[in-house]
């Protein structure tokens, strides 16, 4: 995407063409606006994390380009500080844009921000985590099966050594700001309640690896690393922190440790036998629906749901959702997740340290 024009405020980012190719056939709606072409506003969170710039603004973008090739995206990244992320998008309202594809840091703070946006006529979908306010549509993964499905391997993986309930397990939470933080909870814990001993469960603002490191470091001080049997870490940056943790304090090496993103750290630790699984959550089907929800919008037609067909945020009790499938991934099936998709290639999993072992899972 060619950068068209330095965005008006620092805070927000950049305006960019989506593209210049053939116009999408539409229906219903106002067609015109497509041929006109608009403005989109795109919002992402955080940028430690690698997938945002990596692969969901690449995909939305690139996907936007297809559906409405003459609209510009004006995009923010807000570095994980709300604030900022409410001054990017009451920016991008001054901009005349007519949808924002928001994937908030704090999903209750913007709604204030989402509310001005419905004031003025602005869609809103919600992307990835669901946002307070007058959302006009969500995409995101099945959240609640993103935890059972964590539960379910750590839990697996604690009985293959023995009874679950022999010693305790330290559970990490996500951030508290964020909606899907307490989805992953529930989930885990549908599985989990009654069959494991928690010795010590806390939550990480910001999703913070160091934090996350922290935390694990004191229970495992407080318990003994040497009585721990598994720890739970709702995603893959804390699970980098925690397996730091987990290695300083002593915790007996291949004890069970969850994850999620399929980040490429994670993969390899998978490998190594540092972590156990992570959840692989394929980013582009998710992007081409936000990009198709927000040309849709933008252009008067009706929008539908998939699965659970809407969700309920607290202010809208029937936002229309599409909601997309996540995958477990352990060492027995990254050649055929995040390999296959191209999400990761073997180059770039098998750097030096890490050769020995791809040999042996057979991606080499």
């Amino acid at each position: 995407m060619a950068l068209a024009m330095a965005f008006g405020m620092a805070a927000c980012g950049t305006t960019e063409q989506a593209g210049d190719g053939g116009a999408a056939s539409t229906s219903g709606g106002d067609t015109g606006a497509v041929d006109r072409g608009f403005k989109i506003g795109l919002l992402l969170p955080e940028s430690r994390t690698a997938r945002y710039e990596k692969f969901d603004r690449p995909y939305i973008t690139e996907h936007l380009a297809e559906l409405c090739p003459k609209c510009q995206v004006v995009y923010g990244n807000a570095g994980d500080d709300p604030d900022r992320q409410q001054q990017q998008f009451d920016a991008m309202l001054n901009e005349n844009v007519k949808v924002i594809i928001l994937d908030p840091v704090d999903a209750r703070a913007i709604a204030w921000s989402v509310s001005n946006a419905r004031s003025q006529g602005v869609k809103v979908v919600a992307y990835d985590r669901l946002a307070h306010g007058p959302i006009d549509a969500y995409t995101s993964f099945d959240n609640i099966q993103v935890g059972k499905m964590q539960g379910q391997a750590l839990l697996d993986a604690l009985k293959a050594g023995g009874d679950p309930g022999r010693g305790p397990i330290v559970m990490i939470n996500g951030s508290p700001s964020d909606p899907n933080a307490d989805d992953f909870k529930k989930g885990v814990h549908s599985i989990l309640n009654g069959q494991v001993i928690v010795g010590r469960e806390y939550d990480a603002p910001g999703w913070s690896p160091e934090r996350a490191g922290t935390e694990a470091a004191d229970a495992f001080a407080e318990l003994g690393a040497e009585r721990i049997i598994g720890v739970y870490a709702a995603n893959d940056g804390m699970a980098g922190g925690v397996a730091l943790a987990m290695r300083n304090a002593g915790v007996k090496k291949g004890t069970p440790l969850t994850g999620q993103d399929a980040e490429l750290a994670a993969i390899q630790r998978i490998l190594l036998g540092t972590q156990t699984m992570t959840i692989y959550k394929p980013i582009r089907p998710e992007a081409v629906n936000a990009a198709q929800l927000a040309v849709d919008l933008a252009s008067g037609k009706p929008v539908t749901g998939s699965g659970s067909g809407t969700v309920d945020n607290g202010t809208s009790s029937s936002i229309p959702a599409q909601i997309i499938q996540p995958t477990v991934v352990t060492w027995d099936n990254i050649k055929d997740t995040v390999v296959k998709d191209g999400f990761w290639t073997v180059k770039e999993i098998c750097a030096v340290d890490v050769r020995t072992a791809c040999e042996a899972a057979g991606l080499t």
